[in-house]
């Protein structure tokens, strides 16, 4: 079980992050199409996971828009964004911010990819949700970043986790 703050206020998580060095689990969540994606659906290339509560919520939609901007300086990578917004949300996000490169996906199928990442959220008013996080994998999967936010307002390493892309 990890801790986090939410406005200072401690909340855990059902677990930890996978470790760098580790293959990242496999999962199915849930695209703008309402297919199921795994990870095998993105080949051999690198991966950043960026996890996060909503996002329909000010530093979520801010980051992700940050990703979606360095994105196109990356053609041996993707960006996902993985919340339990509905795919339907996600899609009006995207359509409403212009964010084209970032695939978001959904969890609303199946809570067991923020359970198998520890990001799952046990206690206060966001329980039930997932904690913010990052994650790269390289094209194997193993995991080379891995950063769980301490304050669930605040934003992930952006820099140090887009330098281990391409």
């Amino acid at each position: 079980m990890a801790t986090i703050t939410r406005a200072g206020v401690t909340i855990h998580t059902n677990g930890e992050l996978p470790a760098v060095g580790t293959i990242a689990p496999d999962f199915v969540l849930t695209d703008g199409d309402l297919n199921d994606v795994g990870l095998g659906a993105f080949g051999g290339k690198k991966k950043l996971l960026y996890i996060v509560p909503s996002l329909d919520t000010p530093t979520c939609a801010r980051t992700t828009i940050r990703f979606n901007q360095e994105a196109a300086k990356f053609s041996n990578s993707i960006m996902l964004v993985v919340s339990a917004d509905l795919p339907y949300a996600q899609t009006r996000f995207c359509t409403a911010e212009g964010t084209d490169k970032i695939k978001p996906l959904s969890m609303m199928r199946d809570r067991n990819f923020a359970k198998d990442y520890g990001v799952l959220i046990q206690d206060g008013a966001l329980k039930g949700i997932t904690a913010r996080a990052l994650l790269v994998l390289d094209g194997s999967n193993k995991i080379i970043y891995s950063e769980l936010v301490d304050e669930i307002k605040s934003e992930p390493d952006i820099d140090a986790a887009l330098q281990l892309l391409d």
